[in-house]
């Protein structure tokens, strides 16, 4: 498979917080289901496999057995999702839904760091 974040390594990924990580993993999401609603289905796929690196350098980085469960069956569901046969009948809105949990964290997670 193609690397998409050449720059990124595993330790920089793994000083993330989960939280932080899952928001970026949503966003490369959302870039997806806005292209394949845009019917560029190319560069849904692009942005797809751009979710699914982020996602495997999360499952590579940590070391909790629950949440190294957690995030290989979400990568599980989105490859049914964008690739399978939609097993757990997954929907864009669905998507949007989980995944803005995590960029609404990582945003007032961001804020507190800031504030003096």
């Amino acid at each position: 498979m193609t690397r998409y974040y050449k720059h990124l390594t595993l330790e920089r990924w793994a000083e993330m917080t989960i939280v932080e990580q899952l928001a970026n993993v949503g966003s490369e999401v959302e870039r997806a289901i806005s292209w394949k609603k845009k019917g560029n289905p190319e560069y849904s796929q692009t942005a797809f496999f751009r979710a699914l690196e982020l996602l495997d350098l999360s499952l590579q980085a940590t070391k909790i057995g629950s949440r190294l469960k957690e995030l290989a069956r979400l990568r599980e569901t989105l490859v049914d999702y964008f690739f399978g046969e939609n097993t757990w009948k997954s929907s864009d809105q669905l998507w949007h839904t989980y995944f803005y949990a995590f960029t609404y964290a990582a945003a007032i997670n961001r804020q507190k760091r800031l504030k003096p």
